[in-house]
């Protein structure tokens, strides 16, 4: 059996993280192929090339699959899929938009968010905002996954894998690039962060979110944030950790002022060290904590930051 992975490519630069962690899931299906796409895509291929378990690298470069669009990347795909049994991609954004236009074109089902690989036809995924696994077996003949890459460790380097250029089929033109609206920050990017700071409904104000800022400035961490302080509007949409959020699985895990709502949880259990600061001795976060600490986050944050 083959594998075809779709390498996690923005801006002409690979995710070496995210892509790493799909490898060391898919690598027991089958010889891995890592395709690497976009307007500009040789520097991914050679990175992607140096990661461990990668059979292969595909590179397709063309102004079509420029700006991040799912319907190009999925033709080109489709037109690759004949030599492979199962296409599989890490659990991103961009991979949630292109692999069910893949699945469709294909005729077949999509197993989103996979965090186990039982055998080649058999895959478990959380469901229930992940109190229970869900085992999944299908008959298709052609697999098409996303894996959750917090549930995986990230492949190490020492890859030689050879570098293939491929040619683009007539892209689809069913979508158009406007423009780009990307938020600019300093800050490590939050699913790969390995210190994540965030901040709840506790917080009380987006002002008051400047003590959140800080004690991650502090760490060289992300900043995230509950979704009752997202609706709230203390934090930006793009900062939500949970179940309708991102999935995070840092090294350290610190949350001030968050209950501990299941839809957060779901979103940041699977962290290697969690801390919770929280002055409700009975939140649920304290269930799920390493480390809790009852006591008003805004005398135990700053605190926090000034001593480190």
């Amino acid at each position: 059996m083959a594998v075809l992975l779709l390498g996690e490519v923005n801006n002409g630069e690979l995710s070496v993280d995210a892509t790493a962690k799909a490898v060391t899931a898919a690598k027991s299906l089958g010889d891995v192929t890592v395709l690497c796409a976009g307007a500009s895509a040789a520097a991914a291929g050679e990175a992607a090339a140096k990661i461990d378990g990668v059979a292969k690298v595909l590179v397709a470069e063309d102004a079509s699959l420029s700006h991040r669009l799912a319907e190009p990347t999925a033709a080109l795909i489709v037109s690759l899929a004949g030599d492979y049994s199962h296409i599989v991609a890490p659990a991103t954004t961009d991979a949630k938009n292109v692999m069910p236009r893949v699945a469709a074109l294909l005729d077949v089902m999509v197993i989103s968010d996979v965090s186990g690989v039982v055998d080649a036809d058999t895959f478990e995924r959380p469901i229930y905002a992940g109190n229970a696994i869900q085992t999944v077996k299908s008959k298709d003949s052609k697999k098409v996954i996303t894996f959750r890459t917090s549930t995986f460790d990230a492949a190490g380097e020492g890859g030689s894998a050879a570098v293939e250029t491929v040619s683009v089929s007539d892209a689809p033109s069913l979508s158009s690039w406007i423009e780009d609206k990307v938020a600019e920050s300093d800050r490590p990017e939050l699913t790969s962060a390995k210190i994540v700071v965030s901040g709840g409904r506790g917080v009380g104000s987006e002002e008051d979110f400047k003590v959140i800022e800080a004690l991650a400035d502090k760490l060289g961490a992300a900043v995230g944030a509950s979704r009752a302080a997202v609706d709230s509007g203390f934090a930006p949409n793009d900062w939500q950790v949970g179940q309708t959020g991102k999935v995070v699985a840092p090294e350290l895990y610190i949350a001030a002022g968050i209950s501990g709502a299941i839809q957060h949880l779901a979103g940041m259990k699977d962290s290697k060290i969690i801390v919770a600061i929280n002055k409700d001795e009975e939140a649920p976060i304290f269930q799920v904590a390493d480390f809790g600490l009852v006591a008003d986050l805004f005398d135990a944050v700053p605190e926090l930051t000034s001593k480190l």
